[in-house]
């Protein structure tokens, strides 16, 4: 039995998950990162994009999380997220949607808008998607 570390995922509206984990995979500012038990304790900031959880006994979830912070604890590991759902539960009809509208305000150099806003926007959709493409390889 592989060795495992208590795991939770938490957003402002609800617990996605807690239970052991053997593994843990997220993206933060510095690069993909895999947190496994007996990882060194870390805080870091978390991109937007796919989380990927190896329960015990080898089960693999998939989350999306629009933001964050993750913390490894030698007996915990937490992950804060602004918004964190199920892949199987993102809405890929308004994730390509909101793509569309954020590559357009960002195309129409002529009007006024916020550039930081729209780019956010474009990064989270993107984030959706990919996230979505990771749980289509996964079922494969």
């Amino acid at each position: 039995m592989a060795m495992t570390v208590h795991c939770d995922v938490v957003s402002a509206e609800q617990k996605i998950y807690s239970g052991l984990v053997e593994m843990l995979i997220a993206t933060g500012t510095e690069g993909e990162m895999g947190i496994k038990p007996g990882h060194a304790p870390l805080l870091t900031q978390l991109n937007p994009g796919p989380v990927r959880v190896i329960k015990q006994g080898g089960e693999e979830e998939i989350l999306y999380v629009s933001g964050g912070y993750l913390e490894v604890q030698p007996s915990i590991v937490t992950l804060l997220a602004d918004t964190a759902v199920r892949a199987k539960d993102v809405d890929e009809a308004a994730a390509l949607e909101a793509q569309r509208e954020a590559e357009k305000a960002l195309a129409n150099k002529t009007g006024e808008f916020e550039y930081s806003r729209a780019a956010a926007e474009l990064a989270e959709a993107v984030a959706q998607l990919r996230t979505l493409e990771k749980l289509r390889k996964k079922v494969r």
